[in-house]
């Protein structure tokens, strides 16, 4: 593990909205951590440090609780809708060797054949990963590829190690040339389904 992911957690005493204002304000976030049939653990953990930290999808956190180090994965963060400010978070004790059920995003690199465009379909798949090599994402190429090439999560080269959960089958990427709309047609075709409106209109006036 990365030691620029160690990170002091303090045990949390305190509960409730009022509490977690507090904790807040003096520049902490409220976090619980779920571990293998233990009791849920209540901490505190640096705002600033972690909110860097979980920049990164699937952040993994090496805590170190009363100069105990323990591994967590981030699994939920709640944060301000309007000032998009940290509210807390979730953490799932994780283990050395372990594997977890993590997200990844995909990430699509090159420029297909001219004139198509590569729509990406999945923007995640759900690998089965070991918990300290999480990766950050998982890279489809769409260079040069022509229309009509399909690219679905099955042909997707996984990084050592992971296991692809999501449907095999599932679309990933498609490329295809963007429809093109005549917009003299179709100005033309508007006026024409206007014009009996109108007349029809004008009819039940009189």
């Amino acid at each position: 593990m990365d030691d620029d992911n160690k990170v002091i957690a303090e045990a949390r005493e305190s509960f409730g909205k009022g509490a977690a204002r507090k904790i807040r304000a003096a520049g902490s976030i409220p976090a619980v951590i779920y571990g293998h049939g233990t009791e849920p653990q209540h901490v505190t953990v640096p705002a600033h440090q972690v909110g860097l930290l979980i920049r990164k999808a699937n952040a993994v956190l090496d805590l170190q609780i009363g100069g105990k180090s323990q591994l967590v994965l981030v699994k939920d963060v709640q944060k301000d809708p309007v000032h998009q400010i940290i509210e807390h978070l979730d953490l799932i004790v994780v283990k050395k060797g372990e594997k977890v059920q993590v997200e990844v995003p995909v990430h699509v690199e090159g420029e297909p054949a001219a004139g198509t465009i590569a729509d990406l379909d999945a923007h995640t798949l759900s690998l089965e990963v070991e918990a300290t090599h999480i990766p950050e994402n998982v890279v489809v190429s769409v260079e040069g590829l022509e229309e009509g090439t399909q690219i679905h999560a099955k042909d997707v080269e996984l990084p050592k190690g992971a296991t692809l959960l999501s449907d095999a089958d599932a679309l990933v990427v498609n490329v295809h040339t963007p429809q093109k709309v005549d917009l003299g047609e179709t100005a033309e075709a508007a006026e024409a389904e206007e014009a009996p409106a109108e007349e029809a209109a004008a009819e039940s006036a009189e």
